[in-house]
């Protein structure tokens, strides 16, 4: 049976099946969550046994990317399957702005997801799917945009908020009703996902369960504070707490207590959710994808984290800024406990899930991201250029930058001076090791990718700022 669906002007249609034969969908996003900060991925302090047992359960990415280096633009690319510089959405919402200090302008940035996209959420629901959204959007500051207006019959906690006012109630959010005095905004978006999925049953779903954790400000339940201060006494630092690198000071040694309660937190949710699922007989009917939004901060506002081995933090193209954990668990199809080393990225999201249940693109959608089911079967990809774009200055300390991975070679690209550095990820993680003197010809291939990538995109450069002045430098905005 064929059935046509009409979203933002498009018309298309599917064949409609029984409704148990649709996997449901539970994509859980962490917010500034670094790839090093799971027990799975290599952490000795923070504790993650939830997340650990969603690895065992399903296939553990170690090459996994946000779409840049810091929120929203990632958000929007989860949603939309296309490249922030092609959205023209670049930075976190409003974004910094000019300053006198920084030689270069930002481009007029898209300060919206806009309506005229069709979201992953709008093509489920045509699909016969019940949606809901959970938790931090930061996708326009204005209510006309936010998640009940892009595809979403449940909205709560979804507002143009980067991070929430407080992790315990009273919370302040807009589309979230405060609950009791101290309640974790933690467990009680988890609660109302857990509700939905009760009330859903019998009819395929999206949970879209997307935490403010563990963004700043670090807020955690005392008795689990106190639990990681006692861990933390008992470290023996084997190296510096902090190195100094591109004028930040970077954090080396995970021991934050207040950070791992946080991180125990989201681990806790996403551990009640597996055990909902089971209870409700709806696990081996039920996709499960976790990620990150970008990398750990380990550069500013306290510097909770550290990336090791990776370079550098949250806000930069280096490894630490852009690479992040990623678990899926598609019962019947990724084995126990695997694991790829296979490059994947945020756009790649909507592809996957439009393959996994059998739903054609729209006519004349572009999707800049790939479908990874065959990752997920156990093979591989044709070998892909990966593309980030940040016309910006972040918070974290970095300048405008666009940079390129193909294969085990990666380029970064500064706009201020057009200066090329080149890294070989295999050999070289924690991008110590500049090749761009010493290997010319690779060096100029892939800033050609770049540019002309650039083109193809539309991507907006920052311009030259008349009102530079080098000696008025300021402390950048928290």
């Amino acid at each position: 049976m064929k059935t046509w669906f009409i979203a933002a002007g498009l018309i298309w249609f599917t064949h409609t099946s029984p409704a148990a034969e649709k996997p449901n969908i539970v994509f859980i996003l962490a917010d500034d969550l670094g790839w090093a900060d799971l027990g799975c991925y290599g952490s000795t302090f923070y504790e993650t046994p939830n997340l650990d047992r969603l690895a065992q359960r399903g296939t553990r990415f170690t090459n996994a990317y946000s779409a840049c280096n810091v929120c929203s633009p990632t958000r929007a690319s989860i949603l939309t399957g296309k490249s922030p510089a092609r959205l023209h959405l670049t930075d976190w919402l409003p974004g910094r702005t000019d300053r006198p200090d920084q030689p270069l302008n930002r481009p007029k940035l898209q300060d919206h997801l806009p309506l005229e996209e069709v979201t992953l959420a709008e093509t489920l629901k045509a699909a016969g799917y019940h949606t809901a959204f959970f938790g931090k959007w930061h996708l326009g500051e204005s209510a006309d945009f936010f998640p009940e207006h892009q595809g979403f019959d449940v909205n709560l906690g979804g507002c143009g908020l980067g991070h929430p006012n407080s992790y315990f109630s009273p919370y302040q959010l807009p589309n979230l009703p405060d609950g009791p005095i101290g309640e974790s905004l933690n467990d009680r978006l988890t609660d109302e996902a857990l509700n939905f999925m009760t009330q859903a049953k019998g009819k395929p779903f999206l949970v879209y369960l997307s935490h403010y954790a563990v963004h700043t400000p670090l807020q955690a339940k005392p008795a689990v504070i106190e639990k990681y201060q006692a861990k933390a006494a008992k470290l023996t630092a084997n190296g510096p707490k902090f190195i100094a690198d591109h004028g930040q000071q970077v954090r080396q040694i995970q021991g934050n207590p207040l950070y791992a309660a946080l991180v125990e937190s989201l681990d806790d949710s996403v551990g009640r959710v597996m055990n909902k699922l089971a209870e409700l007989g709806l696990e081996k009917n039920t996709i499960i994808i976790f990620t990150s939004d970008n990398g750990g901060l380990s550069t500013t506002d306290g510097s909770p984290t550290s990336n090791l081995p990776l370079r550098m933090s949250k806000g930069w193209g280096y490894e630490g800024g852009v690479r992040v954990p990623l678990i899926i668990d598609w019962p019947g199809v990724t084995q126990p406990s695997s694991t790829t080393d296979e490059p994947v990225v945020s756009m790649d999201f909507y592809p996957t899930l439009l393959d996994a249940i059998g739903l054609p693109r729209l006519p004349q959608q572009t999707l800049d991201g790939a479908s990874i089911v065959p990752v997920l079967r156990g093979g591989a990809l044709p070998q892909r250029p990966l593309f980030w774009h940040y016309p910006h200055y972040s918070n974290q300390g970095v300048s405008p930058h666009g940079v390129v991975r193909l294969g085990d070679f990666k380029l970064i690209e500064w706009y201020e001076d057009g200066k090329a550095e080149l890294y070989h990820l295999k050999d070289d993680l924690g991008e110590q090791h500049d090749l761009a003197a010493s290997q010319p010809a690779k060096t100029s291939e892939l800033v050609k990718l770049l540019h002309d990538w650039r083109i193809k995109m539309d991507a907006q450069m920052p311009t030259p700022n008349p009102a530079y002045r080098p000696a008025t430098a300021q402390p950048a905005a928290k």
